[in-house]
């Protein structure tokens, strides 16, 4: 099979387009979307091998993977019964490129990976770390020198395992294909390119999504950090997917809170400053960006926005008051880390190129490694198989190679997609154009227009997102030109869970670019729940709180089913570039270290370990551009 790399490489050098013409079907954006759809591209089945050498099931394969997502009972790797309460519109088995499907067969004995030379290296390896015990007993840190091996093998050295490689891929494609059904429930193929980046221990990842089906995605091979740790190889194999088979791709960066200051860096993979290439490249490549997640939620960090209250979020870590004091150093780190700092910072290269490198949607996903897409705080799976629930899970290490406690892992997240229908075309084509938001778990419904002439009872008509289309342009959308006399207004609609909280408040989060060059953001309160109302100082009095946590409950007395609002900028400038998004949050409720609590009946809890969560939506931005620019 010819290189994916290779042939984009070919193009490059003998004429062709780097950048292919956009399918038409992507470029729609006045279509009236009627319908929001919930999943996640982010699931890894044991076809990963760190879900394995962490303590997964081989027999959590991508198909009970899809079963999950849809709705069926699956047994866990830790022997519990799981089942969604409400099944999921989409998803992406998103397994590792490194290694891909390669674990299952070593444990499975297959002759045809065995008769490898990896394959009986390895198998002489597992020997010995078995030593006679049973599988399930081995430590996780004697399969995790079996997993970097695999991690590190370059796949392209050996024609016997290209071979393998060719049929594992082909098993997955095909069985997206199977589980995927038009109109009902959407099934991407897909791949995790898992780059560490230049600096030891940091992170790079990027989920690769397909839009097609296995007559086109079969064409190729999946790239992983062994072909090229630098993501602009990444984008010249996708380039060189499409330029292939006519068919579409796109990557979705994650963990930029783990990335070591080098997700949004103001220099690319070999050291040089971004130019406008790259610029051009990573906007078109990489629409979208896994702002939460298990690992974390990577909005904003406290120590860059200190007077966000809201900014102490989930952040992995651990990092609260007191680390915000401490590491005065982490502000120049964590510029490049965080999703918020990094669309300000795009604003600057918007104005230097005339193009923004970082001028992405924001969504969530799981990264489950346990085949089960879960996201509820009350029914949290985990990560991987050793912290599915347990009453030990709290106390315990996440893994002997991360020294953090389980209990800072995050029940988080779902993506939400605007789109016509559920259908492979119609989901892609709104996560290119951004029209998608990010949930820490609840399904919060959240409508998001900006324009120059909403009326203030738009916020409160049944036709709501007809009136948000024809006058203006919904999230992920840009606006330009002001008019002279006029400061862009926003139609804003968020109704609840109807399984869930009530929700406290909506925020709109702005960021600009001035005249001198100097970047700011503010955060308005535009929509407060319970009749509250913004004191002289711009505080707000809080929602309260109803969480009893020994009973691990709340109750709704608080907060409001739905909040609307059109709101216009007070503080518009029509000669700067800015960005505005939402970030709305329900009422206090329980976390799923109070849910865990109250079932295992545990005690001595440390203090440190928190037991409430306020959980919340994040939209895509849109953006503001002068007629000058």
């Amino acid at each position: 099979m010819i290189s994916i790399l290779k042939f984009a490489l070919f193009i490059v050098l003998f004429g062709g387009q780097l950048i292919s013409p956009k399918l038409q079907a992507y470029s729609d954006t006045k279509s009236y979307t009627k319908s929001v759809y919930w999943g996640d591209t982010h699931v890894h089945s044991s076809w990963s091998s760190d879900a394995d050498f962490w303590g997964g099931n081989i027999s959590l394969t991508p198909e009970k993977a899809y079963r999950f997502a849809q709705g069926e009972e699956v047994i866990s790797s830790t022997g519990i019964v799981a089942r969604l309460e409400r099944p999921l519109d989409f998803i992406a088995i998103a397994d590792h490129a490194e290694g891909l499907g390669l674990m299952p067969m070593l444990r499975q004995k297959k002759t045809e990976f065995l008769s490898t030379d990896l394959g009986g290296e390895l198998n002489r390896r597992l020997e010995l770390a078995l030593n006679g015990v049973d599988n399930k007993k081995v430590t996780e840190e004697k399969m995790s020198d079996l997993g970097m091996m695999l991690w590190e093998y370059n796949q392209k050295s050996d024609s016997a395992i290209d071979s393998l490689y060719q049929k594992i891929w082909h098993r997955v494609t095909n069985t997206s294909d199977q589980f995927n059904s038009p109109g009902l429930f959407t099934a991407f193929t897909a791949f995790e390119w898992t780059s560490p980046g230049s600096i030891a221990a940091s992170n790079l990842h990027r989920v690769v999504i397909f839009a097609d089906g296995a007559d086109k995605t079969r064409q190729v091979l999946p790239f992983s950090a062994n072909d090229s740790k630098d993501p602009e190889d990444l984008w010249l194999y996708m380039n060189g997917y499409e330029s292939l088979t006519g068919g579409g791709v796109l990557a979705i960066p994650h963990n930029g809170n783990l990335s070591r200051g080098q997700m949004f860096s103001a220099l690319k993979f070999d050291g040089s400053s971004i130019d406008e290439s790259y610029s051009r490249l990573r906007m078109r490549w990489e629409p979208i960006y896994e702002v939460t997640q298990m690992k974390g939620t990577s909005e904003v960090s406290p120590v860059l926005s200190f007077t966000d209250e809201f900014s102490v979020f989930e952040q992995w870590d651990g990092w609260g008051e007191s680390y915000v004091k401490k590491d005065i150093a982490a502000s120049e780190r964590h510029q490049y880390e965080y999703a918020r700092p990094a669309l300000q910072r795009g604003l600057n290269y918007k104005k230097k190129f005339g193009v923004n490198p970082f001028k992405f949607g924001l969504i969530g996903s799981t990264d489950s490694h346990t085949s089960l897409a879960t996201a509820s705080d009350s029914n949290f799976f985990g990560k991987a198989a050793m912290h599915e629930p347990s009453a030990k899970r709290i106390f315990s290490s996440m893994s002997y190679t991360w020294s953090r406690e389980t209990w800072r892992l995050s029940a988080s997240g779902y993506k939400a997609i605007w789109a016509e229908e559920n259908t492979r075309e119609s989901l892609f084509a709104a996560m290119k154009r951004k029209e998608v938001y990010a949930s820490t778990g609840p399904r919060i419904t959240v409508r998001f227009f900006g324009g120059w002439d909403y009326q203030q009872n738009d916020a409160y008509r049944p036709d709501l997102a007809r009136i948000g289309y024809e006058k203006g342009v919904p999230m992920g959308g840009d606006l330009t030109a002001a008019p002279e006399t006029k400061a862009p207004r926003f139609l804003i609609r968020a109704v609840k869970d109807p399984d869930g909280a009530n929700l406290d408040r909506v925020q709109v989060i702005k960021g600009w670019h001035d005249a001198k060059g100097d970047l700011h953001e503010k955060i308005y309160n535009v929509a407060l729940s319970d009749g509250r109302k913004e004191n002289w100082r711009g505080k707000v009095k809080p929602v309260g709180n109803t969480v009893d946590v020994p009973d691990a409950s709340y109750t709704n007395t608080i907060g409001d089913p739905e909040l609307a609002v059109v709101w216009t900028d007070p503080d518009f400038n029509k000669d700067e570039l800015a960005f505005y998004y939402l970030r709305v949050l329900e009422i206090p409720t329980p976390r799923w270290t109070a849910y865990d609590a109250k079932y295992f009946k545990l005690k001595d809890i440390p203090e440190e370990v928190p037991m409430i969560t306020q959980e919340r939506a994040y939209t895509s931005p849109i953006w503001y551009t002068p007629a000058t620019e």
